[in-house]
């Protein structure tokens, strides 16, 4: 049997964080995913999904993920049921997550001062230029060894 979820969403809000009776560390929050499919005329639908995680990976979404965060999400779906206050009985569909991971820029996720560079960092010598002289093309293919 599988059961595995890959999503990549928007945080809706920031994400909770809780301690257990038992000491764990335990976060939550909502993410929206984009629908891929979009009638003509209508607005863009998504998908509001709850997210679960425990101990190192929610001490690390609080720390580091906040409202509007772009993220990508692997792990498992899980139901639950529980009474609501008027007693009536629901089930609780939510992702825990075992693996969080960064999208999108550094600078749009907050986590620390981004500044962009206007030019790239400078290559090695060896790799500058390809007519450096230290090789010599080969140009009858017979003595190729393939």
């Amino acid at each position: 049997m599988l059961n595995s979820v890959v999503l990549m969403g928007r945080l809706v809000a920031d994400p909770e964080l809780r301690t257990t009776t038992t000491g764990k560390t335990v976060g939550s929050f909502r993410i929206a995913v984009d629908r891929s499919f979009q009638r003509q005329g209508e607005e863009r639908q998504a998908d509001f999904i709850n997210i679960v995680v425990w101990e190192q990976t929610a001490n690390f979404v609080s720390r580091y993920f906040h409202k509007g965060s772009m993220i990508a999400i692997q792990g498992r779906l899980q139901t639950r049921q529980y009474e609501d206050k008027t007693g009536a009985k629901r089930t609780a569909y939510e992702v825990v997550a075992t693996e969080v991971s960064f999208c999108g820029s550094r600078a749009e996720s907050g986590t620390g001062n981004f500044t962009p560079t206007a030019q790239p960092a400078a290559q090695p010598a060896a790799f500058q230029s390809a007519g450096s002289g230290d090789f010599e093309e080969i140009t009858d293919d017979e003595d190729l060894p393939f």
